[in-house]
């Protein structure tokens, strides 16, 4: 779906962005201690509090012309009409001929949402209660592997999408999944990785879900067939494959030449993008963590966030606020990066997982019709766990020259409460750090006031803060499976958001490919019994020798 008026020639021509331009020439030099001086009560207006979150956004250099301008601009890119399209089941993912229907993944049984006339909401539902039903023998106990033991370890092998977003998930909500049981996660297609995830196992107790739509993924393939080795070995018996590894493919063909039973496969669809899937099949050990319930509850989380999406207006819209704020600081700020700083440790992996869901998703440098943009698309996310982060790259955040906008998120009750040296609550310290954080970031500390302290003269300019740093708070009441589904949803719509201002396909991922195209002539060449004729660039060529002849050194004992 293009912009409505062809004649446009792109986004910096729009007199919607003109005027933001115009906008901000006037209220960049602007200090976030003057706009709170001038308005007293900003921080309490600058705020949105909807469907269980808390978000503050009174930190941001925008004022009400901002805000308003911003609005306009996505108006302009006919944003309201590209949210209905997406729900309503349009290939908006123009560049692979796709619907973008995550969404449905957790729309209710009584919702209807068609893609080519079909109604996918039922088929949705099919798998989810298919996974219930072997979640269910699982935890049980029912399903017993191929020598009468229950299972009590879990190997999800993916990567990418079918990787991070049930590592996240499972980090997330560890405090809700089955203590008896043990999760682990294997993607990276270095030996290490699946070595470390199976060496304390035992195979006659260990199941492994393989996450492959086509079941034929290079990485997620290298290392299932790794753990069918490992699993036969130990089981003595190639039979013993069907009792445990289960797959989340469409494969049935692939799935079965592997010795998976088809019946314990789940299937998702081509609507569903990798960094989008987690909450399908895909999520089918979070399912197992923390049972059918908790998985639906999150869905809940999920769905909740989308209806929110799809009907507050714009002025209210947590995900178009958000969305909108990072076009503002990213192409008006000239901000390349967002830092997201969850103060909960249970939230270690969710920055790791925006980087995907974002990255992945904006990383684009052509329009939907082809045409080179003439400004900065996605930004980098990263970040870690509060407090953390405070003892390693806050320093930048607060005293370096680059402008880095954050996202804090809070909780107001820890899952696991500890008294705190001198009283209170351990958690009070943690939200303490949190609360201290935005407020430095935003005000800073001015030399008269470094002055005011006895600082020495030599010493004033190490200790003063420039502030009018951007930050945005997120709190909720406690991390629980719906509220992640919330804040995941979240994201995933301030991205939609983001690549409709970009005006690119926040969908496709083509950046993925050449990388891989390549790998499959090195591998070849490194694999060669004797040196084959090279004929890459002259870097590339010596690479290629220089690595088979370490690998050569180290087996002969030469190293």
């Amino acid at each position: 779906m293009s912009r409505p008026d062809p004649t446009q020639a792109g986004l910096t021509t729009l007199p919607q962005w003109q005027a933001l331009q115009q906008h901000f020439a006037a209220i960049g030099p602007l200090q976030l201690r003057e706009l709170f001086a001038a308005d007293p009560q900003r921080g309490e207006r600058l705020v949105i509090e909807d469907i269980g979150l808390y978000l503050d956004y009174s930190k941001q250099r925008v004022d009400a012309d901002t805000l308003r301008l911003l609005r306009e601009l996505a108006v302009a890119c006919a944003l309201p009409q590209r949210i209905e399209a997406m729900f309503r089941g349009d290939k908006i993912n123009s560049t692979e001929g796709r619907a973008v229907l995550h969404v449905a993944l957790r729309a209710p049984a009584t919702e209807k949402i068609l893609v080519d006339g079909h109604d996918v909401v039922p088929d949705v539902h099919e798998v989810l209660d298919r996974m219930a039903a072997f979640s269910e023998r699982v935890r049980s106990g029912a399903w017993l592997g191929h020598t009468g033991k229950r299972i009590r370890n879990v190997i999800s092998i993916g990567i990418g999408g079918s990787d991070l977003g049930p590592v996240m998930a499972y980090e997330a909500l560890r405090d809700y999944s089955r203590r008896d049981m043990t999760f682990r996660f294997v993607s990276n297609v270095d030996s290490t990785d699946f070595a470390e995830a199976v060496r304390d196992l035992d195979a006659a107790e260990t199941l492994f879900i393989v996450c492959s739509k086509t079941f034929t993924t290079l990485e997620t393939l290298s290392n299932a067939h790794a753990a069918r080795a490992w699993s036969v070995a130990a089981l003595g018996d190639e039979k013993s494959v069907a009792k445990h590894f289960v797959a989340v493919s469409t494969n049935a063909d692939g799935v079965a030449k592997f010795g998976i039973d088809t019946a314990n496969m789940f299937g998702f669809w081509d609507w569903v993008g990798g960094r989008y899937s987690m909450d399908s099949s895909i999520g089918l050990s979070t399912m197992l963590a923390i049972g059918a319930d908790g998985f639906r509850e999150m869905l809940a989380g999920f769905h909740a966030m989308d209806e929110h999406f799809r009907h507050a207006p714009l002025e209210k819209n947590l995900p178009v606020l958000m969305g909108m704020l990072a076009v503002w600081n990213n192409n008006f700020l000239d901000a390349a990066t967002v830092a997201v700083l969850p103060y909960e440790q249970y939230l270690k992996r969710f920055p790791a997982y925006l980087q995907q869901l974002t990255m992945e998703s904006n990383g684009k440098h052509v329009t939907l019709d082809g045409a080179t943009v003439d400004y900065n698309t996605g930004p980098i996310y990263w970040g870690e766990p509060g407090t953390n982060g405070q003892h390693s790259f806050y320093q930048l955040i607060h005293q370096g020259t680059r402008i880095v906008p954050c996202d804090f998120i809070g909780f107001g009750q820890t899952l696991n409460p500890l008294p705190a040296q001198g009283g209170g609550d351990q958690h009070d310290l943690l939200m303490a750090n949190l609360i201290a954080q935005g407020e430095a970031l935003a005000f800073g500390k001015t030399a008269g006031e470094v002055r005011a302290e006895g600082t020495p003269e030599a010493l004033v300019p190490h200790r003063m803060f420039e502030g009018n740093r951007p930050s945005t708070t997120i709190l909720a009441a406690k991390l629980t499976p719906h509220i992640l589904g919330t804040l995941i949803a979240l994201y995933e719509h301030s991205v939609f958001v983001q690549g409709v201002i970009w005006d690119i396909d926040s969908f496709d991922q083509w950046g993925v490919e050449l990388g891989k195209q390549l790998a499959k002539t090195t591998i070849a060449e490194l694999v060669a019994a004797h040196e084959p004729k090279l004929a890459h660039d002259s870097s590339t060529n010596a690479l290629i020798r220089r690595y088979r002849q370490l690998r050569d050194d180290a087996i002969s004992g030469k190293a």
